[in-house]
C-alpha cells in the first residue's frame, strides 16, 4: 500500500540484498515483523538467485537497526552478508506498512 507523502526531513530510504541461507527459513516474514516493531515502512522478497531483497523507508538510525537484526536473522537461516545501499531522500510517495511481495 502507498499512500502518505513524505515530509519528515529526518526520514531516509534503504534498498537491502541479503545473502546466505535466507529463503525457506522465515526470513522475509522475520524481516517484516523487525521492520514493523521499529515503526519501518517497505517491502521485502525473495529473488529467483535466492537473495532477499528489501526496500525500508524510515529515520536512517532506525533502518541501521533494522540493518543489525537482519544480520542475525531468524534462527533457521545463515546470513552471510547485508548489502545497505542508501537511496535518496524520497520526496514522493512512501508505503504506510510494510508488506511481503512475491519473488521477483
Amino acid at each position: 500500500m502507498v499512500a502518505a507523502m513524505a515530509s519528515d526531513p529526518a526520514s531516509a530510504a534503504a534498498y537491502l540484498l541479503v545473502s546466505g541461507r535466507v529463503q525457506g527459513v522465515g526470513y522475509r516474514w522475520f524481516a517484516s515483523r523487525s521492520a514493523e516493531s521499529l515503526g519501518l515502512t517497505g517491502w521485502a522478497r525473495n529473488r529467483r538467485e535466492g537473495t532477499v531483497e528489501l526496500e525500508v523507508f524510515g529515520p536512517r538510525p532506525r533502518i541501521e537497526q533494522l540493518v543489525q537484526q537482519l544480520r542475525e536473522g531468524p534462527p533457521a537461516s545463515d546470513v552471510t552478508e547485508v548489502a545497505v545501499h542508501w537511496l535518496p531522500a524520497t520526496e514522493g510517495v512512501v508505503p504506510v506498512t510494510f508488506e511481503i511481495r512475491p519473488t521477483a
